[in-house]
C-alpha cells in the first residue's frame, strides 16, 4: 500500500492517490470532513482557517461507501485560489512578481530549497508549507476507518506548549477532558496557563511549539520487522512523524529518560496467563521491541518546535543583493500544536495499517479480517 500527494499551499486544490487499499471496507466521507475540520481548529491558528473550510472529494476507488480495490483518488479544493490565480497560474500568464519572494525566513525550507532547486522562495515555500498536511488527514482518516473496524483505536493529547506542561493522570476522565479541550490537554490549569502564554506570545510577534503524544491501542505483537532496517516499525513511524512540518524530535515509551536509568527501570517484565497470552508488567518500551510491535499501546512523543514565521521578523540576506534585511512574512499561526496532533495521528494511522497489509496481505477486507482474528487467536494461547 502506498500513497502519493500533490498540491501547492495558494494552487487550485491538493490532490492524493492511494493504491493497495483492499475492497469492501467502509469509508465515510463524513469522517474524513470531520478530520479536517479537527485539523484547522484550535487556539493560535492564522487568518487561513478562516478561509478555508477544507471538504474532500472522493474521486474513485470508492462506490457506496465501499472501497473497490482500485487506487483511491481524493482532492480538497484551496477556497483562497481565487486571490492567487493570477500568481499561481500554471501557464505563461502568471504574474511572476507581485509575490515574489527573495528574503528566505529562518527555519523554513526557504533558502535551502532555493538554492537547490535554483529557484526564488515561492516555488519553495508553496509546496512546503504544512497547507499539503490537509491531504495527509484526509488519507490517514481512510486507513483509520479501516483499522477501527479491526478493533485498534489511535488517541492523542498535548503534553506541554510553550514551556508549560500538563499533568497526565490516564483514565476516562482525563481522555473525555481532552476530547472537550480546544488545547487537546486534558488538565484544566495548564490549559489556562497555555491560553496565557499564547496571548503573550501574539504580543510579541512570536510563535509557540510544544510537546505531543499519540497512543495506538489494541495492536497486536508483531506488526513490522527485525530482519531489515527498513522494515522496523518504529523506524517507519519514527519517519514518518518527523516528516511532519516543525516536528524535530521523535521518541518511544521512556523516551530519552530511558538513557538516564538503571536497566532494570527500563525494560519491562514478561507475564504470561491462560486464554490472554503474554503480556508486559509495565510498558517503558512504548509498545514496541526489536522493530516490532510486542502487544502493549504503541507510545510516542514528538517535540514540535516554534512555526519559524514570525510577525517579527529575524535577519535574512536578500537573495539578489545579498544585503542584510528582514525575513518575509507569509501568513502563519501563532500556535499550530493541537492542529499538529491532529496531522500526527493520521500519519501515525498510515503506518499502522501499511504493517497490518504487510503482515496480512489481502485484497479484500473480509479476507483481512479473517486472517487478523486468527492470529489474534493464536495469540491468546
Amino acid at each position: 500500500m502506498r500513497f502519493l500527494t500533490a498540491g501547492e499551499s495558494h494552487g487550485q486544490k491538493l490532490v492524493g492517490i492511494i493504491e493497495g487499499l483492499p475492497s469492501g471496507m467502509k469509508i465515510s466521507k463524513e469522517s474524513i470532513d470531520k478530520a479536517l475540520r479537527q485539523r484547522q481548529q484550535g487556539p493560535g491558528r492564522g487568518g487561513r482557517m478562516a478561509i478555508e473550510q477544507d471538504e474532500v472529494q472522493l474521486i474513485s476507488g470508492v462506490r457506496a461507501g465501499l472501497s473497490t480495490g482500485a487506487p483511491v483518488a481524493l482532492e480538497i479544493v484551496n477556497r483562497d485560489w481565487e486571490n492567487w490565480e493570477k500568481i499561481m497560474a500554471s501557464g505563461e500568464e502568471a504574474d511572476l512578481e507581485s509575490r515574489k519572494v527573495m528574503t528566505p525566513r529562518p527555519g523554513h525550507a526557504d533558502l535551502t530549497g532555493a538554492l537547490k532547486y535554483r529557484t526564488e522562495v515561492r516555488n519553495i515555500l508553496e509546496r512546503a508549507s504544512a497547507r499539503e498536511t490537509a491531504m495527509r488527514v484526509a488519507i490517514g482518516s481512510i486507513v483509520r476507518q479501516g483499522l477501527s473496524a479491526l478493533g485498534v483505536e489511535i488517541k492523542g493529547h498535548v503534553r506541554a506548549v510553550g514551556g508549560v506542561h500538563a499533568e497526565y493522570t490516564d483514565g476516562e476522565d482525563y481522555w473525555q477532558r481532552v476530547k472537550q479541550s480546544e488545547w487537546s490537554v486534558g488538565d484544566p490549569i495548564a490549559e489556562q496557563q497555555m491560553g496565557e502564554r499564547l496571548i503573550s506570545a501574539r504580543e510579541q510577534g512570536e510563535s509557540l511549539g510544544g510537546l505531543l503524544e499519540v497512543q495506538v491501542l489494541s495492536v497486536p505483537a508483531g506488526l513490522g520487522s527485525h530482519v531489515q532496517w527498513d522494515r522496523k516499525l518504529d523506524g517507519k513511524l519514527a519517519q514518518a512523524v518527523l516528516s511532519v512540518q516543525a516536528i524535530k524530535g521523535v521518541s518511544f515509551g521512556l523516551g530519552f529518560e530511558a538513557g538516564e536509568r538503571m536497566g532494570s527501570l527500563v525494560h519491562d517484565p514478561i507475564h504470561y496467563s491462560q486464554g490472554q497470552g503474554f503480556k508486559r508488567g509495565s510498558n517503558h518500551a512504548g509498545g514496541i521491541e526489536g522493530g516490532m510491535s510486542n502487544g502493549e499501546s504503541i507510545v510516542l512523543q514528538a517535540v514540535m518546535k516554534p512555526i519559524p514565521t514570525l510577525y517579527q521578523p529575524l535577519d535574512t540576506v536578500h537573495l539578489a543583493t545579498k544585503e542584510v534585511v528582514k525575513a518575509s512574512v507569509e501568513r502563519s499561526d501563532v500556535c499550530a500544536v493541537p492542529a499538529a496532533l491532529v496531522v500526527l495521528e493520521h500519519v501515525v494511522a498510515w503506518v499502522i495499517a501499511e504493517a497490518v497489509l504487510e503482515k496480512f496481505p489481502a485484497d479484500s477486507f473480509i479476507e483481512l479480517q479473517t486472517a487478523w482474528e486468527a492470529y489474534r487467536a493464536y495469540l491468546r494461547l
